[in-house]
C-alpha cells in the first residue's frame, strides 16, 4: 500500500532549488515548494542523516504555504554524503539561519519529526524571534535514557526478533556498549564492515517505526545510500549526546513560552516513547498535545499524518 495517502495534499514539485555552501566541505540542498508569497514554513527531516522525501511536501497546503525543505549536512542530496566533519546540532542550527537569510524570510513555521523535533526545539530555543509557530512529532529530546532505551535495553524487550538482527554484526563481548561498538565500525576504514553495520542499524529503525509492519518504510531504510548516511550520522550524534547539555531541551523550554505549538505523538511509539512528548508538554503548556491512540513513530501512519495536516491547516489560518 502506498503510504502517501489521500488525506495529504497532492504531490507537488519544487519551484526553486538551491545549493548553499556552508562550512567546508559541506554544500546543502534546499528546495522551495508551494506558493512563492505564501506563509513561510520550514520542514526538518529526521535521522539525523535520513534526508527529505517528496512526500514531506504534502503536509502543507501549497496554496497557502511557501514550503522550504533541506537535506541536512551529509545526507540526501547534500554533499559530501555521510560526512561527519563539521556536523553537529549547532552547525545545523546555523544552517537554518543561513537558509532563512538567503531566502529573505523574517519568521517561519518550523515543523520537525523525530530527530527533526530535536533540531526544531534547539533552533526555536536559540532563535525564538524567528519562529512563528512550532509543530513537533515523535518527540526526541536526545537524552541518555532515550538513546539507551532504543540502542541498549528497552526496545529489545518489545522486538527481540528484530533485535537479534540488530546485534548480529557485533561480537557478544561488545554487547555491553552497542553504541560504542557500532561507532567503531561505522567510522572504520573497511567499507564492507561500514555498510553491513549501517544496514543492520538502519533496518532496526525501519522495522520498529510503525505500529504495523510496513514494507515501504522498511525498504526505504534498507536502501544502502540512506542506510550509510543515517547510521553514520546518527551514531556520530548519539555518542556525542547530540552536542547538547543533559536535559537541555527541557531546561530551556521556557524560551518557547510565547510560541504557539502542536505536539503530535503516537501512543505506541517504540523509537521515541511518549514520555518525552509528555514531559515536553509539561514544560511547554502553551502547546497542544495530540496523542494518537493507534500509531507508532512514523510520520505517514494514518492518525499521525491527519494530525500533522490539521496542525499545518490550523496555522495557515492563524498566521495567514
Amino acid at each position: 500500500m502506498n503510504r502517501y495517502q489521500a488525506d495529504l495534499y497532492p504531490p507537488i514539485e519544487p519551484y526553486a532549488t538551491h545549493r548553499i555552501a556552508v562550512d567546508p566541505p559541506h554544500e546543502i540542498h534546499v528546495e522551495e515548494c508551494g506558493r512563492r508569497d505564501g506563509i513561510p514554513a520550514l520542514f526538518l527531516h529526521g535521522g539525523p542523516g535520513a534526508g527529505c522525501e517528496p512526500g514531506h511536501r504534502r503536509f502543507f497546503d501549497p496554496a497557502r504555504y511557501r514550503i522550504v525543505l533541506f537535506d541536512q549536512r551529509g545526507c540526501g542530496r547534500s554533499r559530501p554524503h555521510a560526512e561527519l566533519a563539521a556536523n553537529t546540532t549547532w552547525d545545523l542550527v546555523s544552517d537554518i539561519e543561513r537558509i532563512r537569510q538567503v531566502l529573505g524570510i523574517e519568521r517561519w513555521l518550523v515543523f520537525g519529526g523525530s530527530w527533526g523535533s530535536t533540531l526544531a526545539l534547539a533552533y526555536a530555543q536559540a532563535h525564538p524571534e524567528r519562529v512563528a509557530a512550532l509543530i513537533v512529532r515523535g518527540v526526541f529530546l536526545c537524552r541518555d535514557t532515550e538513546i539507551r532505551w532504543f540502542y541498549q535495553e528497552g526496545a529489545n524487550w518489545v522486538f527481540p526478533d528484530w533485535w537479534r538482527d540488530f546485534v548480529a554484526p557485533i561480537p557478544d563481548a561488545e554487547h555491553g556498549d552497542l553504541l560504542a561498538a557500532y561507532h567503531q565500525r561505522l567510522i572504520g576504514p573497511d567499507e564492507s564492515v561500514r555498510l553491513a553495520a549501517a544496514q543492520a542499524w538502519s533496518l532496526w529503525e525501519g522495522r520498529t517505526a510503525t505500529l504495523m509492519p510496513n514494507a515501504d518504510v522498511q525498504a526505504y531504510f534498507a536502501d544502502p545510500h540512506v542506510a550509510l548516511s543515517l547510521a553514520r550520522i546518527e551514531c556520530h550524534y548519539f555518542v556525542n549526546r547530540a552536542f547538547l547539555d543533559p536535559d537541555q531541551l527541557l531546561r530551556d523550554a521556557h524560551r518557547l513560552a510565547d510560541l504557539p505549538g502542536v505536539i503530535v505523538q503516537g501512543r505506541y511509539d517504540i523509537i521515541c516513547p511518549v514520555r518525552s512528548a509528555w514531559e515536553l508538554h509539561q514544560a511547554w503548556p502553551a502547546a497542544q498535545l495530540e496523542l494518537i491512540s493507534d500509531a507508532g513513530h512514523a510520520a505517514f501512519e494514518p492518525g499521525i499524518r491527519r494530525a500533522l495536516v490539521a496542525a499545518t491547516d490550523r496555522f495557515a489560518t492563524e498566521l495567514g
